[in-house]
């Protein structure tokens, strides 16, 4: 053979190995709702991804898009996501669900997984954290550390995940400090720092000297320093650059292990569609660190609360409880099952306003 045929012959073999060793990789795909540096929801998704990068070096390929809303730009994003090869992909806002699912159907053989959300196919997994155990650490340091008796929340939209976490908060806030009284603005969004900030003024305006938030960027923590003397606790990651005040403490979401494992399913031939939801226990659910704004003693009672919740021994949603409607709803010492709290779309008694539309 001679040098000429020798040197194409190496070349298409390097070529080939090149080849398998591209399709060798695992690609794994995320779609986010806000961009990656919104401090809170999607920046801790996007921790996980890179974790995953971390984690599998150069077995894996991770390929995200930012700041897709939801609705038909989604479905559009998800498509072209699976069109360009991605194995898995993650969805990452409970708005995402619909999207998901269609494109699962036409992807048969590119395994989903859709944040927050209900449906299920057999390409189509389910994740969420019970966010809810992290709002009774908050409401309990909430309900001992406001002096007008007024708490503020940012709510973002009228669907479970989030009125769970009001109930949750006002319910443990309320054990503590009988004279406490919720006040809650709906944003209608997960990531607007505008919006954000004019809701958190404006719950302050109204009394309210702590504020608990379900939206996605700081700017309800800047609007507090700015007050000054008002509390907040960061929301799905840290934001502790805003500690030790206003910010005293947090909800921190832990992606990572899990999207570490269901890569791993994938690569493994292993993946099923399951749906997981898990909390403090199983540390998808982190208590930011609780600043030294906090009296000892009350920090002492969210770490107790903490640890009850973690090991089983204490339950959010523990009777008795009746509805905002004055019906009863779980007797003494009777805990909320799953499907009620996954499909939340009631107050708690005591808890004023309406839940809209």
């Amino acid at each position: 053979m001679n040098l000429t045929k020798l040197l194409a012959t190496a070349a298409v073999a390097l070529g080939l190995a090149t080849t398998a060793m591209a399709q060798d990789k695992t690609k794994v795909g995320f779609i986010y709702v806000g961009p990656i540096g919104d401090g809170g929801w999607t920046y801790e998704h996007n921790k996980g991804r890179l974790a995953v990068e971390a984690h599998f070096g150069d077995k894996v390929e991770t390929v995200y898009q930012e700041s897709v809303p939801e609705g038909a730009d989604a479905e559009r994003a998800i498509t072209q996501m699976a069109l360009q090869g991605a194995d898995l992909i993650f969805t990452t806002s409970f708005g995402y669900m619909e999207p998901t699912l269609a494109v699962a159907g036409k992807f048969p053989n590119v395994k989903f997984e859709h944040a927050t959300g209900f449906k299920t196919a057999p390409n189509l997994a389910t994740y969420s954290a019970r966010f809810y155990e992290g709002r009774a650490v908050q409401g309990h340091i909430a309900g001992k550390m406001t002096k007008s008796n007024i708490v503020g929340y940012i709510a973002s939209f009228p669907i479970p995940e989030v009125i769970r976490g009001i109930n949750s908060a006002y319910i443990h806030a309320k054990k503590v400090n009988p004279d406490v009284e919720f006040k809650i603005i709906w944003a209608y969004t997960w990531f607007d720092p505008a919006k954000e900030a004019d809701a958190a003024t404006a719950l302050i305006e109204q009394g309210a000297d702590v504020i608990l938030q379900h939206t996605d960027s700081t700017a309800p923590q800047a609007a507090a320093e700015k007050a000054d003397n008002v509390i907040t606790f960061g929301q799905a990651s840290d934001m502790g650059e805003y500690a030790p005040m206003p910010r005293v403490s947090s909800i921190i979401d832990n992606w990572a292990p899990y999207y570490i494992a269901r890569t791993q399913a994938v690569m493994d031939d292993t993946w099923e569609s399951v749906q997981t939801w898990d909390g403090i226990g199983a540390g998808m659910v982190g208590i930011g660190e609780i600043s030294s704004a906090v009296p000892e003693a009350i920090k002492a009672e969210a770490l107790a609360l903490k640890a009850a919740l973690a090991d089983g021994s204490d339950h959010p949603f523990t009777g008795p409880l009746k509805k905002q409607d004055g019906s009863d709803w779980l007797g003494d010492g009777e805990t909320a099952d799953d499907g009620t709290l996954l499909g939340m779309n009631f107050y708690v008694e005591g808890i004023t306003g309406d839940i809209p539309n």
